[in-house]
């Protein structure tokens, strides 16, 4: 067994928890695992993620007296400051809620929330692209919508289930971040 993945079983994360929360991709994870050494960036970002010294992911044998070292300055700092505050992430995702009919205020106000309240993590980041993403599709769709010339009830049937699209999304999200403290549907990228 590979020594990131013996690494990542004992913190219980999955692959894709470990990329999202590094920013590696699962693809390279999964190379990693299977017996590919990593180098630089990727070395550091996972050794990092992981709280381990690069050696150790490695495989390679680290002092005792310097493990503990590194122990002790891991527990100050994995204090509040680390760990997001998700009641205010699901603030800033249920933000977006009031606005959904007002497609430029569902970006402005968890963006302004975002800044406001300091929360600049990859998950709030993907919050905001999820709503820019839904911004620019939503009148493409109602567009085609009303090229295809069905009729005007059609077209508030579009409009109606554009508007319960944004709404579903983010609800969906809120329970999974309060059950999973992640989200259930995001972007493979960010816009942000």
């Amino acid at each position: 067994m590979s020594k990131l993945k013996k690494l990542r079983e004992q913190q219980n994360r999955t692959q894709e928890e470990l990329s999202q929360k590094s920013g590696i991709s699962v693809r390279t994870i999964q190379r990693i695992e299977s017996g590919q050494a990593p180098k630089g960036y990727t070395l550091r970002v996972l050794a990092e993620t992981l709280g381990v010294q690069e050696q150790q992911l490695l495989g390679k044998k680290v002092d005792t007296e310097h493990k503990k070292e590194e122990k002790a300055a891991q527990e100050m700092v994995t204090d509040d400051a680390e760990r997001p505050d998700f009641s205010k992430i699901k603030l800033l995702n249920l933000s977006s809620l009031p606005f959904v009919v007002l497609p430029l205020f569902n970006i402005l106000v968890p963006l302004i929330l975002m800044y406001t309240l300091k929360l600049k993590s990859p998950l709030t980041k993907q919050i905001v692209s999820l709503q820019i993403m839904w911004t620019i599709l939503a009148p493409i769709v109602f567009l085609v919508g009303i090229l295809l010339k069905v009729g005007n009830q059609f077209t508030m049937v579009i409009m109606i289930m554009i508007v319960l699209s944004n709404v579903y999304l983010i609800l969906r999200n809120t329970m999974e971040l309060d059950r999973n403290q992640q989200l259930r549907y995001k972007l493979n990228f960010s816009i942000l």
